[in-house]
């Protein structure tokens, strides 16, 4: 299933909205909130209910609880006196995981609301 949260620095953002993945991911798919094994865009078949859906939401809501958090501390180092290059290059290593995250949960819930509210 992979991570839920990226861990790599060079992980390229979701499009914007834009449906996408493999064929066969066609509308009403759902995009999970964490890649596939080969790193692309993981989805949820549009009649699939259950546990997996359920994780989905969970995964999500951990994602968006860790992003509160990670721009939290970000914020309050951006303000700390003798902060380092390195404190504040991890700090935004950690921030662009966070946004990745997000768009890529703000992708998904928009196709899920462009398709007519489908879970």
């Amino acid at each position: 299933m992979g991570e839920p949260t990226s861990t790599r620095a060079d992980e390229e953002a979701p499009s914007g909205g834009t449906p996408r993945g493999p064929a066969g991911a066609g509308t009403g798919s759902r995009l999970l909130p964490w890649p596939g094994a080969d790193g692309a865009p993981a989805f949820l078949a549009p009649d699939a209910a259950g546990r997996l859906t359920q994780l989905a939401d969970e995964v999500e809501a951990a994602q968006l609880g860790t992003a509160t958090e990670v721009l939290r501390y970000a914020r309050a180092l951006i303000t700390e006196p003798g902060v380092t290059a390195r404190e504040l290059q991890f700090a935004a290593l950690r921030l662009a995981e966070c946004l990745t995250d997000a768009l890529r949960i703000a992708e998904s819930r928009g196709a899920r609301l462009a398709d007519g509210g489908a879970r």
